[in-house]
């Protein structure tokens, strides 16, 4: 049996669903041009697939968790990777390819996708700062703001030897291309992602919590192109970007989502 709340948010959803509904914010997805598309997989909407409750004071009824779940997406891995860490001659800490030969990912092809941010930039001192570059870029036409966390849903086993560095951005004028930053806490330990499990969970806020938002594919647009060139790499040139938000909102396109055709 279907618990009512979980219900009644399922009949929100399919309300949402339709174009002409003034309460639903949509909110945009695609990945950056470039090459290996086809490893990253559509966004998901989280869903649990539990038994159903036998308590009428199960958290399956819970309102608050279940419009809290109803809000939450998540982003697969794209690859089976296990990283090491080494240290150099030099004394410089150097990603390592613990699988070897039997890695799925090429050598030369490993430094494309990751890389060690310069230990003068880290938060701590013995936590290392690995960045993985993904293609995904969220965004919307209307005020939203977009928070990057850990795949807390997912139990892990074996769990990560650090955490992931999570972000809140107003991707109505902020829609920048995203990171997996992850905090090394334990160094000495290999980070091991497996590809098709949660790598991260994105939540979004709109101005009115009580809209439901749509998440939709969107089309890389020549003013989307233009738009996203002139946010990119400013991070290189200043210390707070969030200084930028006012010339992106002046140089803004009055429409940045456009709904991709689908074949």
């Amino acid at each position: 049996m279907t618990p009512p709340n979980a219900l009644k948010l399922r009949r929100i959803r399919q309300r949402a669903q339709a174009a002409n509904d003034p309460r639903v914010v949509d909110v945009g997805w695609l990945l950056a041009e470039g090459k290996g598309q086809f490893l990253y997989a559509a966004p998901r909407r989280i869903t649990r697939a539990d038994s159903p409750p036998n308590h009428a004071k199960s958290a399956s009824y819970c309102p608050s968790v279940l419009d809290h779940e109803a809000r939450l997406f998540e982003i697969a891995c794209p690859f089976d990777l296990e990283l090491g860490l080494r240290m150099s001659d030099k004394g410089e800490p150097q990603l390592v390819n613990t699988l070897g030969d039997l890695s799925p990912i090429r050598a030369k092809h490993l430094g494309q996708i990751c890389a060690l941010v310069s230990p003068r930039e880290w938060r701590h001192p013995d936590r290392p700062l690995l960045q993985i570059i993904t293609p995904y870029v969220f965004l919307s036409d209307e005020p939203v703001f977009m928070t990057q966390m850990p795949a807390f849903h997912h139990y892990r086993e074996p769990q990560l030897p650090g955490t992931l560095m999570g972000g809140r951005l107003p991707i109505h004028i902020w829609p920048r291309q995203m990171m997996w930053a992850f905090e090394w806490y334990e160094p000495k330990k290999t980070v091991k992602l497996k590809r098709g499990e949660p790598w991260f969970t994105v939540r979004f806020e709109t101005d009115d919590p009580s809209r439901p938002v749509r998440l939709v594919e969107a089309e890389q647009t020549p003013d989307l192109t233009h738009y996203l060139d002139g946010l990119s790499g400013v991070t290189n040139y200043v210390r707070r970007t969030y200084s930028l938000f006012a010339t992106a909102k002046e140089r803004r396109p009055k429409q940045l989502l456009v709904r991709k055709k689908q074949p």
